[in-house]
């Protein structure tokens, strides 16, 4: 019997960023979603320091796809293997390695190696293709890493809800709704071709700027766990990336509401949107400002919607 063909792609490409840092970036994989663009989100499954388990979201051509990934982590040689098993290919998983080699004190080479079963011309182009995302991805990300304390921002917002966690977590839900029911948002349209997978548009006035802010975000809806998970894919000025999390939290008397949002500036935009002199620090206060405000006001009201059926049934 002929052994089945198989698909490999390996590149390097140099890093202007110590080693250490790239490896590092590689092995937080929870923050891959802020740093590299294709990623949704990244639950960690388990880890025990050396072995790890992940279930990971990611865009591949415009649709969201999912995989479980199990990946061995070499501190010492810097290096990460892995595989990956796509939902929708469990029979074909991908497994490779990542690999950095220092050169200097701030620059590296960095290897990433796939293999596939599926071994056609236009496979092979297409995992190449893969290879060279990821590592561009990487590279961009790393090499902000003398900067990236003042361009990743992280907050949290929250309310506390008198009323039933379903309540809170259905107004959330339906974000399609919100047009009506949020005063700021003008339009929003939704689909939802995979159960709890949402891919939203929201036109969204901004008071501060005097126009309207257009959004593209995938929303992954757990609610089981009341989470909503999103991830922005257009994102507004002075943003390169934005990550949040809507996160119930209910107890005997009612449920505590959170909105985390984790966002990397953009900062060849603060000259052109808040003036020439302005710096990061100004840019920092600006986002919190007008995200911890669209945040808090969808949280008053999933507060009200809750508050209110409760009122209602008394």
């Amino acid at each position: 019997m002929p052994s089945q063909s198989v698909c490999v792609a390996e590149q390097t490409v140099t890093v202007a960023a110590p080693a250490d840092v790239v490896y590092g970036m590689l092995a937080d994989a929870p923050r891959w979603p802020v740093l590299l663009a294709p990623f949704v989100h990244v639950e960690r499954l388990g880890f025990d320091g050396a072995q790890e388990s992940l279930r990971l979201w990611y865009l591949r051509h415009g649709a969201v796809r999912s995989a479980l990934a199990r990946r061995e982590l070499r501190h010492g040689e810097r290096r990460i293997d892995f595989e990956t098993r796509d939902d929708l290919l469990p029979d074909a998983p991908t497994s490779g390695s990542w690999s950095v080699a220092s050169e200097s004190a701030d620059r590296c080479l960095l290897t990433l190696r796939q293999e596939s079963p599926r071994g056609s011309r236009d496979e092979t182009e297409a995992l190449r293709a893969d290879v060279a995302t990821e590592l561009a991805a990487l590279r961009e990300a790393a090499e902000r890493w003398d900067r990236l304390d003042e361009l990743l921002l992280s907050f949290e917002d929250s309310v506390y809800v008198l009323g039933s966690s379903e309540l809170v977590y259905d107004f959330l839900y339906r974000v399609k709704d919100w047009v009506d029911l949020v005063p700021d948002v003008e339009r929003v349209d939704v689909t939802e071709d995979q159960p709890g997978v949402q891919l939203t548009v929201l036109h969204t006035f901004a008071p501060d700027a005097g126009d309207t802010r257009v959004s593209e975000s995938v929303r992954l809806c757990f609610p089981a766990a009341g989470r909503i998970v999103h991830k922005d894919i257009v994102t507004p000025d002075l943003v390169a990336a934005h990550w949040g999390e809507w996160s119930l939290q209910p107890d005997e008397s009612g449920v505590r509401v959170a909105s985390v949002h984790q966002v990397m500036l953009d900062e060849s935009a603060v000259p052109s949107v808040l003036g020439a002199d302005a710096l990061l620090v100004d840019a920092r206060h600006h986002v919190r400002e007008w995200l911890g405000r669209s945040s808090t006001e969808a949280l008053d009201l999933a507060r009200w919607h809750a508050e209110s059926a409760v009122r209602r049934l008394r």
